[in-house]
């Protein structure tokens, strides 16, 4: 065999190589967590702040907030028995009735904390410590306003230092998402933590992410890929994988009325809190694969057009090739490994959707999460996301104008005006060289 004929063969044996590796790869509809998205520019996503002894974002994490209250309840308990400096009526006796022995009429010890009782603070339901700020005692309202407070201090300092950071400069606004803020408490704290930044001419917006927790990393996947592609379908699947529920869901993207997909809304959604079974990688993966394949049996039964798309959120710094290159730590197993990969996982156990081959597309989950925030974000330029949960999860996106769409109508409509008045915000933070103090 001649060095041509020899070489020759090598390529025909790669050739066919190649084509049996492609029937086993999924198809390349867009690049798993890609810069560039249809409506933006992901400029950073899972910023690491370390600080002297660890991240500086676990200050802000949701086990964070309730640390301070377990603090705080402990302080009120313990030295709320007993006190004598309570307002009294009278009769001598507390403002509430109460006498200020710490004792009831029967010589028991008086429940300092009648709405959180015995519960421990882990436990404490949101809509609970809502309940307390709203309708509860003096002193177990100041037990949340004191923690709202600690927490807030440090969600500032952590959006402060975050700030400053080259790829957050010049943000314009922060949407705040997670588990964590579905809670009245939480969204107060939050509103606190902006204005603690504007006290020191951090000139930022702060707001809570509009959708429910639950379902905004479900909706932002919906925008892993231009929307002109699901033109002749309903629907999607989506996928968010948190350090403590793994959520998936049917998600209807009414184009029809809006092509920007501020009208998508999860039709169904399926929730398994993976954290209590103490479950692996492998299993947790097998169990999404069967909470995918009911939502599809489910959509064929109700007569729904489903896109062959599955739109995945996951915690991590997530490669081109689909997997984790770091960050993933919080879930069950080792997901970081050079020998696993999601999107393959799902695609290799989901081929096809209706009979059309599937397409499986992942970025973090902090980012897919902002994502859902798109629609609602074209009067500013620069804004970022963080995502409040087992860890603090962040983004910063820079918008990509769609042709005829409202954001460049709205910045065509500022700069005939003359100006931005975000603009000058961004001046003075220029000025200062780091978007604030430290």
């Amino acid at each position: 065999m001649t060095t041509s004929e020899k070489t020759t063969s090598e390529k025909n044996k790669g050739a066919k190589k190649s084509e049996t590796r492609a029937k086993e790869t999924p198809p390349a509809l867009g690049v798993h967590g890609a810069a560039t998205l249809a409506s933006v520019t992901v400029d950073a996503c899972n910023s690491q702040l370390r600080e002297e002894d660890g991240f500086l974002g676990d200050r802000a994490r949701r086990a964070a907030f309730f640390e301070g209250l377990e603090r705080w309840r402990v302080l009120a308990d313990g030295e709320g028995k007993g006190r004598k400096d309570r307002g009294k009526d009278d009769d001598g006796k507390d403002g509430d009735g109460k006498d200020g022995d710490g004792k009831d009429d029967n010589g028991k010890d008086e429940d300092v904390s009648p709405r959180f009782g015995d519960t421990p603070t882990p436990e404490l339901s949101k809509s609970l410590i809502d309940d307390v700020l709203i309708k509860g005692e003096p002193r177990e309202q100041a037990v949340v306003h004191s923690a709202m407070e600690d927490y807030a201090q440090d969600l500032a300092a952590v959006l402060r230092r975050l700030l400053r950071t080259k790829d957050w400069r010049d943000t314009e606004r922060v949407a705040v998402g997670g588990g964590l803020t579905s809670g009245r408490f939480a969204a107060l704290a939050i509103a606190r933590a902006e204005l603690l930044l504007r006290a020191d001419e951090v000139k930022v917006e702060l707001q809570p992410i509009r959708n429910h927790p639950d379902e905004a990393g479900l909706i932002g996947a919906a925008h892993l890929a231009p929307s002109w592609m699901f033109g002749s379908f309903d629907d999607i699947l989506a996928v968010d994988i948190g350090g403590t529920n793994i959520r998936a869901g049917i998600v209807k993207l009414n184009l029809g009325k809006a092509d920007d997909l501020s009208k998508a809304r999860v039709r169904t959604l399926e929730l398994w809190r993976h954290r209590d079974d103490e479950t692996h990688r492998d299993d947790a993966v097998e169990r999404l694969v069967d909470m995918l394949r009911g939502l599809i049996d489910k959509a064929g039964k109700e007569g729904l057009k489903l896109a062959p798309f599955i739109g995945v959120a996951c915690p991590g710094a997530i490669d081109a090739d689909g997997s984790i290159e770091a960050g993933a730590q919080n879930l069950p197993g080792n997901w970081e490994s050079q020998r696993f990969n999601l999107p393959a996982a799902l695609w290799d156990a989901i081929p096809e959707i209706d009979g059309h081959e599937t397409a499986v597309v992942m970025h973090n989950d902090a980012v897919v999460q902002g994502l859902s925030e798109t629609p609602f974000m074209q009067d500013v330029e620069r804004w970022g996301v963080l995502t409040i949960g087992t860890g603090l999860g962040n983004a910063r996106f820079t918008n990509r104008a769609r042709p005829g769409g409202a954001g460049e109508k709205d910045r065509k409509a500022k700069d005939a005006k003359g100006g931005d008045a975000k603009g000058k915000g961004r001046k003075d933070g220029d000025k200062k060289g780091d978007g604030g103090k430290g």
